[in-house]
C-alpha cells in the first residue's frame, strides 16, 4: 500500500501522521510526503516518509499514484493554509481516486458538522485504524 500524507505550514500534522504510520506498520506501508512547502516535506520526511515532493505539481501528480490520501480537511479548502492550498491542489485531492482520510483539523472558518473536537494524536489514532482495516480488507480474498 501506498500512502501520500499531505500538509502545508510547519509540517506538524503531517509529521504526527508518518510517526505514528511507521511506529505501527513500518515498513509495510510506503509513505510519500507530499508539502505545499519545502519546510512541511523537509519535517515529513525527517518523520520517516520514504519519498518526498514539495509543491503543487508535485501534489497534483503524486495523489493519482497512492491508495491513500492522509491530510487535514483543508487540503479540500481553496487558498486554506495561509493561502498554500491552490484550487489545483484541492481540485486534484479531491477528485482523485485513492481513499481519503482527513483529519477535521483546519485553521479556517470550515466546521465539520457531526464530529467531536479531538487532540491530534487521538484523531491520528483513528486514522492508523482505518488503515488497519483497508490493509485487512486488501489482504482478504
Amino acid at each position: 500500500m501506498r500512502i501520500a500524507v499531505i500538509d502545508g505550514q510547519g509540517g506538524g500534522i503531517g509529521t504526527s501522521i508518518i510517526r505514528k504510520i511507521k511506529d505501527v506498520f513500518a515498513e509495510a506501508i510506503e509513505v510519500w510526503a507530499l508539502g505545499t512547502n519545502a519546510i512541511a516535506t523537509a519535517q515529513m520526511m525527517k518523520a520517516g516518509a520514504n519519498k518526498g515532493a514539495t509543491g503543487e505539481n508535485a501534489i497534483r501528480h503524486c495523489v493519482g499514484q497512492v491508495d491513500v490520501v492522509a491530510a487535514p480537511i483543508s487540503v479540500l479548502v481553496t487558498h486554506s493554509m495561509m493561502g498554500e492550498v491552490t484550487p489545483a491542489i484541492a481540485n486534484a485531492v479531491g477528485s482523485c481516486s485513492a481513499v481519503k482520510l482527513l483529519l477535521p483539523l483546519t485553521q479556517d472558518p470550515v466546521t465539520v458538522i457531526g464530529t467531536v473536537r479531538e487532540p491530534l494524536p487521538h484523531l491520528v489514532d483513528k486514522l492508523i485504524q482505518h488503515l488497519t482495516d483497508l490493509l485487512t480488507a486488501q489482504e482478504t480474498p
